[in-house]
């Protein structure tokens, strides 16, 4: 047994999720007693999340799934200053229509994990931009600026590691914990908002949100993070050779999500399972006791209860199905990715290394240079030994396509377009 009252802190330590809390009997006694609204801000650099996302999007649907209330919060304001945790350099600054797309490619991914709505559970969608965007600077400093210490956040890891790798921090970067907390603060008098949720490396802009809150409004408020989420082998979670693992379906398909959570080590299965699905947590401890060539039917149970969280049922057993023909009966499919060439290319012929780099196969033609070099480049079967030969029209099989294969799990159709 866990110890706690409420489901939701039961909920969270048996599944993995937290790493630091400021008061957990606190926060365990308010969610026993009735509704806990939570929120996690998310910024708008790119106009899809990654899987690095996922784990604070699962904690929302965690908590909602246990009878409470979660905000997300666009970060459409705090976008425009950049959130220096975790980062040795400044980001690039995006414009506000940069913004705005970004903002509304992000936004469809929430309703596959989280119900939308006016009921007393259902989720909230905010925008920091409709506080911060319209602040008077000077008032604003005067009133919340005097709360914060310059000795204080320079202790904070977001500024200290910057500052011990001596890479520059600007002030623009140096007020974002301040934008954070007020954040909190706002949330709180909008939506009675009582827990800010998020990743370890912003356990500090937490505290500061948790403190900001009982000075100006006498509010008691609550932090939580979780922890960050590494591979066995110590790679940082969906980070890969191929680049991100996106969440929308616009770049990057069904197919190739499923393949991220299919090879999955054989030694995070069980706890991707935990934080990763809904599956009942007996079952998990099952496949998880899996042994030997065995543990690879967890991993396609893995993959296709992720898959279909994000991508839709049908999409994750197409996906599936997919795999299985291509891998075990060792032929092509339809499901696979296609990527079209116009046809006046292929009949001229396209060298491999350019061709493969195309199909994403590698992340740049150096790469795939590389990859041919060393014996991981396949088309239709057969090894690529020469990474400027040219694959052109006569490659294309009866199917109408060319299988290009980098090692023995990653393939790609090329058809005329």
């Amino acid at each position: 047994m866990s110890g706690f009252k409420s489901e939701f802190m039961t909920v969270l330590h048996e599944r993995g999720y937290v790493h630091q809390c400021t008061d957990a009997d606190g926060l365990d006694g308010k969610a026993a007693g009735g509704v806990v609204t939570a929120y996690i801000g998310f910024d708008c650099t790119a106009d899809s999340l990654h899987v690095g996302s996922l784990l604070q999007i699962m904690l929302l649907r965690r908590l909602q799934q246990t009878g409470h209330r979660p905000i997300v919060l666009m970060g459409g304001g705090t976008t425009r200053v950049g959130d220096p945790s975790g980062k040795d350099s400044s980001r690039q600054l995006l414009s506000d229509a940069q913004i705005a797309a970004n903002t509304a490619g992000i936004r469809s991914v929430f309703e596959r994990f989280l119900t939308f709505g006016d009921g007393p559970a259902d989720a909230v969608m905010a925008n920091n931009a409709d506080w911060l965007n319209d602040l008077a600077y000077v008032d604003f400093l005067r009133e919340y600026g005097r709360h914060f210490t310059i000795n204080r956040m320079l202790t904070f890891d977001s500024v200290k590691l910057r500052l011990d790798r001596e890479q520059p921090l600007t002030f623009l970067e140096f007020n974002y914990m301040i934008l954070q907390a007020y954040d909190f603060v706002e949330l709180a008098r909008r939506y009675d908002c009582s827990l800010q949720l998020g990743g370890s490396d912003q356990w500090g802009n937490i505290v500061n949100g948790v403190e900001l809150g009982r000075r100006v409004e006498q509010r008691e408020l609550f932090g939580l993070t979780s922890p960050l989420i590494t591979t066995a082998s110590g790679a940082k979670m969906g980070k890969t050779a191929q680049g991100a693992i996106w969440l929308n379906a616009d770049r990057l398909s069904a197919y190739d999500y499923w393949q991220f959570w299919r090879n999955t080590e054989d030694a995070d299965v069980g706890r991707f399972l935990r934080l990763f699905t809904d599956l009942p947590l007996g079952e998990i401890a099952r496949l998880e006791a899996l042994g030997g060539a065995e543990i690879n039917e967890a991993k396609k149970v893995l993959a296709t209860a992720a898959a279909a969280m994000l991508h839709g049922a049908d999409a994750a057993e197409a996906a599936a199905e997919t795999a299985r023909r291509t891998f075990e009966q060792g032929g092509a499919d339809s499901g696979l990715p296609v990527l079209e060439v116009p046809a006046a290319e292929l009949e001229a012929g396209i060298p491999a290394f350019d061709l493969f780099r195309r199909a994403g196969l590698a992340a740049s033609g150096g790469e795939a240079r590389r990859l041919i070099r060393g014996g991981g480049a396949r088309v239709d079967g057969e090894p690529v030994t020469d990474e400027n030969r040219a694959i052109g029209a006569g490659a294309i099989g009866p199917d109408g396509t060319i299988k290009l294969s980098a090692g023995k799990k990653r393939h790609v159709l090329v058809r005329p377009g």
